[in-house]
């Protein structure tokens, strides 16, 4: 079995780095052609982020509660490469890249029985839940995160 199959816990597994989410394709992350729409993967990358974040410990429930910030997308750049289509078994592959004081980057791809369909990099800002503006990262967190880096491609 190809590693981007069904198979696995619903909410994906993170090992040495790299979290792997499974996922379907519906139709309604299609257009009329069956095909997945673009902003469409921009929703995978966000559930696996969720996933990955949620599998090191560290759910935004948790993070806006005890430490009062959450996560803001900063930036994101996405290549589109090779279309998705209904009922397609699909996989989101997540690694962190760097984490500063109050960001985290990330590259994500989403593939399909090994083959890239999009790839993905992605700056996180961690922000104030109250104000809104970046914070610096609470030192446990960033600790948790720190250890989950891998700078080089490992997708």
């Amino acid at each position: 079995m190809a590693d981007d199959t069904l198979a696995g816990p619903p909410e994906g597994r993170l090992a040495a780095g790299v979290h792997v989410l499974p996922l379907r394709v519906y139709y309604e992350d299609t257009d009329a052609a069956g095909i997945v729409y673009y902003a469409n993967y921009l929703k995978f990358a966000e559930r696996a982020r969720t996933e990955m974040m949620r599998a090191a410990g560290t759910d935004h429930r948790r993070l806006m509660d005890a430490a009062g910030v959450l996560w803001a997308v900063r930036r994101c750049a996405a290549d589109y490469l090779s279309p998705a289509r209904l009922d397609d078994a699909i996989s989101v592959h997540s690694r962190i890249v760097d984490v500063g004081a109050a960001r985290l980057d990330l590259e994500q791809r989403v593939a399909r029985d090994g083959t890239d369909l999009a790839r993905l990099s992605v700056r996180l800002a961690c922000i104030d839940r109250r104000h809104g503006r970046a914070v610096r990262l609470p030192a446990a967190l960033r600790a948790t995160l720190e250890a989950l880096v891998t700078p080089q491609s490992t997708l």
